[in-house]
């Protein structure tokens, strides 16, 4: 199982405590933290040195593990 990042385990925790549909908060959670990922790589990168946008590298590191985990839910 692949790991998870902090608002992804709190959203499985919540789902299993609760039959609330608490979606379109936990999307917006995840939308937060996927921009909090992107400015803290360009904030880190302030000089250049590594030639590629925050949202290319979010793309590059979390898309894949995103694809995962759609494919996780749609098993489930």
């Amino acid at each position: 199982m692949s790991k998870k990042t902090a608002v992804e385990w709190l959203a499985l925790y919540i789902k299993g405590i609760t039959n609330l549909n608490c979606n379109e908060f936990i999307e917006q959670a995840k939308e937060m933290e996927k921009e909090q990922i992107i400015e803290a790589f360009e904030d880190g990168n302030e000089h250049g040195f590594i030639c590629k946008t925050g949202q290319e590298y979010y793309n590059e590191t979390f898309k894949n593990k995103e694809k995962c985990l759609q494919n996780e839910k749609e098993q489930n």
